[in-house]
């Protein structure tokens, strides 16, 4: 298993279009991808969950993969935020 922190840096947060770049991407994967903000864990492969974490720009976010692909999968979800959900803010 593979747990990161990883922030939230584009302007807009994770915003519906940002959720659904980040599903998109995750569906990809056969690792359970886990997003947790507080007290509150969501699936990664959910855009609902993801919408209901209301994550702004700043918030920092701990990531856990687990499956035979995790370390591809993390570097994926972690390459997605840095790069501002494709974004350019």
């Amino acid at each position: 298993m593979i747990e990161r922190d990883i922030e939230v840096v584009n302007k807009l947060g994770l915003h519906a279009r940002a959720a659904s770049k980040l599903v998109k991407l995750t569906a990809g994967f056969s690792s359970t991808i886990k997003l947790i903000s507080r007290e509150q864990e969501v699936d990664a492969k959910s855009i609902m969950g993801i919408l209901m974490l209301a994550a702004t720009q700043g918030t920092t976010l701990k990531l856990t993969v687990d499956g035979e692909d995790e370390v591809k999968a993390a570097d994926a979800v972690a390459a997605l935020f840095a790069d501002y959900f494709g974004e350019g803010e």
